[in-house]
């Protein structure tokens, strides 16, 4: 596993000056509980983001552990919407500036409240997509916060095997 060239994501936080750790790995591996074996990780540590459409046609953003499920009727109540649904595949790009699989909580092309399902506050440190499919960071919870108005809820159905 090698270091990772610079992504936007990685430039934004050099900018901030928020320490993290880079990790590169073959790009045709898009399961994120293989992304956590790689990088020998507990799934519950290596998040993944969402990105959905509002019954208000508003948008938001939920960052879960791989390892999960995004509960859609919690996502909404948390999100005060009726109901919520995943944004369509080819509607990402346009309104985040991120492909599937590559997307990430930080430098959307528009700031959107952002959901951390709770269990990231089990962790110091969480791994996510550094904006480009086959590189993912570590970030300090603590230092994710000092840069993103992030709130945190119980968003992900509860999955007893994993």
């Amino acid at each position: 596993m090698a270091k990772s060239e610079k992504t936007q994501v990685m430039r934004i936080l050099d900018q901030k000056k928020i320490l993290y750790e880079s990790y590169s790995y073959d790009p045709t591996i898009t399961d994120g509980k293989e992304v956590a074996t790689i990088l020998k990780k507990d799934p519950k540590q290596v998040f993944k983001t969402l990105v959905t459409e509002g019954s208000n046609n508003t948008h938001f953003v939920y960052v879960i552990p791989v390892c999960c499920t995004l509960d859609l009727k919690k996502a909404a109540k948390v999100s005060g919407v009726k109901a919520i649904e995943m944004l369509k595949q080819k509607d990402l790009l346009p309104l985040t500036g991120y492909i599937h699989g590559g997307c990430s909580m930080i430098g959307m092309k528009k700031a959107f409240p952002t959901f951390i399902d709770i269990e990231a506050k089990q962790h110091e440190k969480i791994c996510f997509s550094a904006g480009k499919v086959g590189h993912q960071i570590e970030v300090k919870i603590t230092d994710l916060e000092k840069i993103m108005n992030i709130i945190y809820a119980d968003i992900t159905i509860h999955n007893t095997e994993i």
